[in-house]
C-alpha cells in the first residue's frame, strides 16, 4: 500500500514538471511568432511605394520605364505572394505550438526566418537602386548646369582669342565639339529615361571639362616658351658661342653646336605635342630643356670665370715659385752653417734636396701650363684646375719650408734651455746638501750617498754632451732627462730621512720618560737608538712609535703636531 502512494506522488510530480515545461516552451514559442509576425509588418510598410512614386515624376520611358516595371512586379509578388505565405506559416507555426509539437513548430519558425530575409535583401536591393536612378537625375541635373557653363565659357575663351592659341586651336575646338556631342548624348539619353547611362556620360563630361580647362589655361604659356622664350634663349647662348670662340675660348669639349641642334629637334617635338594639345609631354620636356640651356650657359660662364682666373693667378703663381727658390738657397745655406754646431740627422740633412726636387716639379708643371696658355688649345677649366693643384702643392712646400726654418732655429733654443734647466739642477743639489747639514743628522745612509753621486754624474754627462761639436740635441735631451728624474728622486728621499731623523729622535726623548717604570720599552727604545745611530730613521721611527704608542696611545699624533707648530712658528 505504502509503494503504491509513492508511485501516485511521483506521477503527479513528472505530470506537473511537464505541464510546467511545455508551458515555458509554450510561451517562448508564442514569443518568437510574435518577433517574426513584427519583421513582417516592419518589411510591409517600409517605403517602397513612396519611393517608386518619386519615379514616376521623371521620364517615364526607356530606362527608367523599364527599371519601374521590373520593380513593381518584384513588389507586388513581395505584397501578394510572399508575405500572404509567411502568414500561412506564422498560422501553423501557432498550430503547432498549441499542439506542443515544438520541433515542426522550431523548422517552420527558421523556414520563415530565410524568406523574411530574402524579402528584406530583395527590398534592399530595390530602393537602392531606386535611391541610384533618382539621385542620377537630380545630381546629373545640378552639375550639367556646371559643365554647360564651363563649356560656353571655354568656347567663348577660344573665339576671342584664338591666335594665343596658336597651331593648338584646331585640336581644341575638335575637343570642344566631343563634348558637345556629349552634352547632345546626355540630353537624349535623359528624355529617353536612361538616366543611370546619362550619370556616366555627366561624370565623363566632368574629367573632359576639366582635362580641357587645363589645357586652355596652360597652352598659351607654353606656346609662348616652345616659339619665343626658348628660341630666344637658345640664340643668345648659340651667339655667346660664337663670340667666345672668337675670343680664343676653347669649347670644342662642350660639343655646344651638337646640343643646339637636339635643342631644336626637341622645340620641333614639342610644338607637335602641342598642336596636338597635349600639354603633360611638353611641360616635363620643357623643364628638361630648360635645364639644359641653363647648364649650357654655366659651362660657359665657368670658362669665363676660369680665364680670368688663370691670367689673374698663373702670374702670382709664378712669383710664388720664384719665392720658394730664394727661400731654398737660404734653407741649403742655413743648413750648412748649423751642421757645424749641431748634429743634424740624415733625414734632415736631405731636407734642402726634397725641397729642391718639389721645386724643380713644381716648375716643369707651372711652365707646361704657361705654354697651354699660350698656345690657347686647352680650355680654361682643365687650365684653371690644374692651376689650382699647383697653388695647393706651393703652399705645402711653403708650410714644409717654414717648418724646417723653424726646426733649426729651435736647435739653439733648446740649447739655451736645457743650459738653463742645468743650472737649475745644480741649484738643486747645492738645496739637498744645505739641507742635510742644517738637519744635524749623524749621518746618511748608503744608499742616499750612492744616489748622490749618480745625480752629480748625470748631470757631469749633460755637460760633456753640450760641449760636444757637432752638437747632438736628442742625447743631450736625453742626458737632461736622466738627470733630473735623479736629481728630483735624490731631493725627495733626502727630505723623508730628514723628516723621518727629526720625529724618530723626538719620538725616542718623548719615551725616556717611561724608561724606568717599563723594561720592554726600555729595551725596544734601545733597538730603536741602535738603529737611529746605524742612519735607519725609518725603522727606528717604526720601533720607537711602536714603543711609545704601547704605553701612550695617540702619542706619535701629538708629537707630530708639535713638531709641526714648531716649523710654522720658525
Amino acid at each position: 500500500m505504502k509503494y503504491g502512494v509513492e508511485i501516485v506522488i511521483a506521477a503527479i510530480v513528472i505530470i506537473l514538471i511537464l505541464f510546467v515545461v511545455g508551458y515555458i516552451m509554450r510561451k517562448k514559442y508564442y514569443q518568437e511568432v510574435d518577433q517574426l509576425e513584427k519583421r513582417k509588418l516592419e518589411l510591409m510598410n517600409r517605403p517602397v511605394v513612396e519611393e517608386m512614386a518619386k519615379v514616376k515624376q521623371l521620364n517615364m520611358t526607356g530606362q527608367t520605364e523599364e527599371m519601374f516595371e521590373r520593380w513593381r512586379q518584384t513588389w507586388d509578388d513581395i505584397i501578394a505572394v510572399q508575405l500572404p505565405n509567411i502568414d500561412e506559416m506564422l498560422f501553423y507555426a501557432e498550430e503547432y505550438t498549441d499542439k506542443y509539437r515544438f520541433k515542426q513548430a522550431k523548422e517552420t519558425h527558421e523556414r520563415i526566418e530565410d524568406m523574411l530575409t530574402k524579402i528584406n535583401d530583395q527590398i534592399d536591393l530595390l530602393l537602392k537602386e531606386l535611391t541610384e536612378l533618382v539621385g542620377s537625375e537630380e545630381k546629373n541635373r545640378i552639375e550639367i548646369e556646371g559643365i554647360l557653363e564651363q563649356y560656353r565659357k571655354t568656347k567663348k575663351t577660344l573665339l576671342a582669342h584664338r591666335h594665343t592659341y596658336g597651331l593648338a586651336a584646331d585640336r581644341l575646338e575638335q575637343l570642344q565639339d566631343t563634348i558637345g556631342e556629349k552634352l547632345a548624348n546626355y540630353k537624349e539619353l535623359t528624355k529617353d529615361g536612361n538616366y543611370l547611362q546619362a550619370r556616366e556620360v555627366v561624370l565623363s563630361l566632368s574629367i573632359d571639362m576639366e582635362q580641357l580647362a587645363s589645357k586652355m589655361e596652360k597652352i598659351p604659356d607654353l606656346l609662348t616658351e616652345c616659339q619665343t622664350m626658348i628660341p630666344a634663349q637658345k640664340n643668345e647662348l648659340a651667339d655667346g658661342y660664337r663670340e667666345m670662340s672668337k675670343q680664343g675660348f676653347v669649347l670644342e669639349h662642350l660639343q655646344i653646336d651638337k646640343q643646339l641642334k637636339q635643342l631644336e629637334k626637341e622645340l620641333e617635338t614639342y610644338k607637335q605635342f602641342l598642336k596636338d594639345a597635349e600639354v603633360e609631354e611638353v611641360e616635363s620636356g620643357m623643364y628638361e630643356t630648360k635645364e639644359k640651356i641653363e647648364v649650357l650657359y654655366d659651362l660657359l660662364e665657368k670658362e669665363v670665370y676660369a680665364k680670368h682666373y688663370v691670367f689673374q693667378e698663373s702670374e702670382k703663381a709664378g712669383f710664388i715659385l720664384d719665392q720658394l727658390k730664394d727661400v731654398n738657397a737660404e734653407i741649403e745655406a742655413e743648413t750648412n752653417i748649423v751642421q757645424t754646431s749641431y748634429q743634424l740627422f740624415d733625414n734632415e740633412l736631405e731636407m734642402p734636396k726634397s725641397f729642391e726636387k718639389s721645386l724643380s716639379q713644381l716648375t716643369s708643371r707651372y711652365e707646361l701650363l704657361k705654354a697651354k696658355i699660350t698656345e690657347e688649345t686647352t680650355a680654361f677649366t682643365l687650365l684653371s684646375e690644374e692651376l689650382k693643384v699647383i697653388e695647393e702643392q706651393l703652399k705645402v712646400l711653403q708650410m714644409e719650408q717654414n717648418e724646417f726654418i723653424e726646426r733649426l732655429q729651435n736647435l739653439r733654443k733648446d740649447e739655451l734651455e736645457v743650459r738653463e734647466k742645468l743650472a737649475g739642477l745644480q741649484r738643486k743639489i747645492n738645496e739637498i746638501i744645505r739641507l742635510v747639514q742644517k738637519s744635524r743628522m749623524p749621518g746618511l745612509p748608503g744608499d742616499f750617498e750612492s744616489l748622490y753621486d749618480q745625480a752629480e754624474e748625470q748631470i757631469e754627462d749633460v755637460y760633456k754632451s753640450l760641449n760636444e761639436k757637432p752638437l747632438n740635441m736628442k742625447s743631450v735631451q736625453k742626458y737632461l732627462y736622466d738627470a733630473t728624474d735623479t736629481v728630483e728622486h735624490l731631493y725627495t728621499r733626502t727630505e723623508e730621512h730628514i723628516e723621518n731623523a727629526t720625529l724618530a729622535e723626538r719620538v725616542i726623548q718623548y719615551g725616556n720618560r717611561y724608561r724606568v717604570q717599563d723594561p720592554q720599552l726600555r729595551a725596544n727604545l734601545e733597538q730603536a737608538e741602535q738603529a737611529f745611530r746605524n742612519y735607519e730613521y725609518k725603522a727606528a721611527l717604526e720601533q720607537a712609535a711602536t714603543a711609545v704608542e704601547a704605553v701612550e696611545p695617540g702619542a706619535l699624533q701629538r708629537i707630530e703636531e708639535m713638531l709641526n707648530e714648531e716649523l710654522i712658528n720658525h
